[in-house]
């Protein structure tokens, strides 16, 4: 039968609409793969070529070369050398116990070693390179290339370790590197992707740590394209990083060498510096030891005698030992009571060998006392006396308050390890630390250097630049970074009457220079070249009454440990000066005896450049110092004997 036609017409329509909706459809849905098909292969490209790759290129860091440390004559104390090492990244390496195994039958590896290296290589991330053996020698690295298709994912590398041409005489100022720690991770708040690379070595201790920052530089990387098993086939591209700061101090290796040499055989430390911008010329402890030897990985047996040495090699003295300064902080006591103007410098106070506070006695050195002795002879004669009853006068805050005005009690910004502030006490001080008030008898003992008066090396050199100079003399170890010079240290005026200061140097300068100083015996006697000085005694037990009654015993037949601190503490020359120098040696004895020679000698290698000539000294001892520098040339490198410069 025959459909009308109004019914085709509709069918027609319905039809058309159906199909330009499909056609529409189809397409939106061509155009959209269209889109998507041109995002992919022209604006993605680049993403997706890289995913792909990820199988087959490798990213590895390059580490950068480490600055260099140099003394202030160019002289090399921290340099770069090169090393091979053995290196596996467990994603390329398979089954790594078969591995190292092979690599074993290869390479003579010990068993620690090779247990060590697989405990890192299944720690850390399959992507990571751990070095299996380092400081390998040529033949090692070459039997690894030769075996290399067995041994997959074990490659040797050509790397820089750190080496100290100067061995023990800087290892306190230099310091030393290790590899980082998990400790280190925690306590550096550090993103720096260099740090995660196992065994990547970062400062220690010294200058490599307190400016391991600008040292360490910054990564590069390479691309490196492998095989399907793991096998690196070539080198794609390399960006080098940007090399460490090179680091150039204020130290003249020359007389670190000498100043070491000098302290042989004592627990001592000196510190020498330069007046004229408050660079540390020396800064030297004893006994010391070999930084290299922890950066190679230190023995059990090389640490155990390190850690045990009650001499405490490790301990950087000049910077972190705290000792009670003795009669070198008379000084102190005696200009703040001038400054108060509670005495007159021709002022007299009678010494019977003891004083009486509230009915506790306190003595003088000198048993039989010294007379009637004014401020001069109290210096040079070393009068304990006399600055018992000044500092009752003049009372511990002004006291206090003058010896941080001369760096005492202050932590000085030196790079070096755990710093001290030492202590100038004070009622505060007392009542924070202690819960205690301050007394009297406090006051009397700090006037000595002595009860809660501590002071270290560095300080006390400080202390003696500023008196010699009357100036804000501060220290100063970095000369350049890179070359750029670092601000001096010499400082603006102390603000001090300048009358007062000549007073305190004029009898600095007898304590050395007349006959009945205590430190006459170790002056200088060439003229343009004397020194001015101090000596300090500090005691580290209590003398009781019962053993000053029967006689107190010598530091001869005590223990070392219970022996009195030495002391000394100088400045030269006495017309002009041009260096001032501090000397602790621990459990000396007296100061006078002890450290006085030690800082005349020290004292005399510098303003010379080398080594001074006999007639220096005085005649009774040109026949001991000669044996003396005949031993110190066979301990001194060549070249570094006579000042020379590199």
């Amino acid at each position: 039968m025959r459909r009308p036609e109004r019914h085709t017409e509709a069918a027609g329509r319905t039809v058309t609409r159906r199909a330009l909706v499909v056609g529409a459809s189809q397409l939106a849905m061509i155009g959209a793969l269209g889109w998507r098909m041109q995002s992919m292969q022209v604006e993605q490209a680049e993403d997706y070529r890289l995913l792909a790759e990820e199988n087959r290129v490798n990213i590895r860091l390059l580490p950068p070369a480490r600055g260099n440390i140099f003394d202030v004559n160019g002289v090399p104390l921290a340099v770069n050398e090169q090393n091979y090492r053995i290196v596996m990244v467990r994603e390329d390496a398979g089954d790594v116990d078969a591995t190292l195994a092979r690599l074993q039958q290869i390479v003579d590896i010990d068993d620690e070693t090779i247990a060590s290296a697989r405990e890192e290589v299944m720690r850390l991330s399959p992507f990571v390179p751990v070095t299996i053996a380092d400081r390998v020698s040529w033949e090692d690295i070459s039997r690894v290339t030769v075996n290399a298709p067995a041994l997959p994912g074990i490659t040797a590398e050509v790397g820089l370790s750190r080496f100290y041409p100067r061995g023990s005489d800087t290892a306190h100022v230099v310091g030393y590197v290790g590899p980082v720690s998990d400790y280190d991770l925690a306590q550096i708040d550090d993103q720096d992707p260099l740090l995660q690379i196992p065994k990547f070595q970062i400062g220690k201790t010294g200058v490599e740590n307190k400016l391991e920052q600008q040292l360490r530089g910054s990564a590069g990387n390479r691309r490196i394209e492998v095989n399907a098993l793991g096998r690196v086939m070539r080198e794609l591209d390399r960006h080098e990083g940007e090399p460490g700061a090179d680091i150039q101090l204020t130290i003249d290796s020359a007389l670190q060498s000498y100043t070491e040499a000098r302290l042989e055989g004592e627990s001592a430390s000196v510190v020498v510096i330069d007046l004229a911008n408050g660079d540390l010329r020396a800064i030297a402890s004893a006994p010391t030891f070999d930084p290299n030897l922890f950066v190679r990985g230190i023995s059990v047996a090389d640490w155990t005698g390190l850690n045990e040495n009650i001499y405490r090699p490790l301990s950087a003295k000049t910077v972190q030992g705290a000792y009670p300064p003795g009669s070198t902080f008379k000084m102190m006591t005696a200009l703040a009571a001038l400054e108060a103007g509670v005495i007159d410098a021709e002022e007299t106070v009678y010494c019977p060998g003891y004083h009486d506070v509230g009915g506790t006695r306190f003595h003088c050195w000198r048993r039989g006392g010294h007379g009637n002795i004014n401020l001069h002879e109290s210096l040079k004669q070393s009068c304990d006396v006399y600055y018992y009853d000044v500092a009752q006068r003049v009372g511990i805050e002004a006291m206090a308050a003058m010896a941080r005005k001369f760096g005492l009690g202050e932590r000085h910004d030196v790079p070096m390890s755990a710093v001290s502030a030492g202590i100038v006490p004070d009622r505060a001080w007392k009542a924070e630390s202690r819960g205690e008030d301050w007394r009297i008898g406090d006051t009397v003992n700090a006037s000595i250097g002595q009860g809660y008066v501590l002071t270290s090396p560095i300080q006390l050199a400080i202390m003696t630049a500023r008196i010699a100079t009357g100036r804000i003399v501060t220290p100063r170890l970095i000369h350049t970074i890179d070359g750029v010079e670092q601000p001096s240290g010499l400082g603006e005026s102390l603000g001090l009457n300048e009358n007062l200061m000549r007073r305190i140097r004029a009898s600095m300068s007898d304590v050395v220079n007349h006959q009945r100083g205590t430190g006459y015996g170790a002056r200088i006697v060439m003229d343009g070249y004397r020194m001015a000085g101090k000596s300090g005694t500090s005691q580290v037990r209590r003398i009781t009454a019962e053993e000053r009654a029967r006689g107190v015993i010598s530091n001869a037949d005590l223990p070392w440990e219970r022996r009195d601190h030495a002391l000394w503490v100088n400045f030269a020359p006495v017309e002009a000066p041009r260096y001032a120098v501090s000397v602790v040696v621990e459990h000396g004895g007296g100061g006078s005896s002890a450290a006085a020679p030690i800082g005349r000698d020290v004292t005399l290698q510098a303003m010379f450049g080398g080594e001074p000539p006999l007639e220096a000294y005085p005649s009774n001892v040109r026949g001991t110092i000669e044996a003396q520098q005949a031993r110190i040339r066979d301990f001194v490198p060549p070249g570094m004997r006579t000042g020379e410069r590199a």
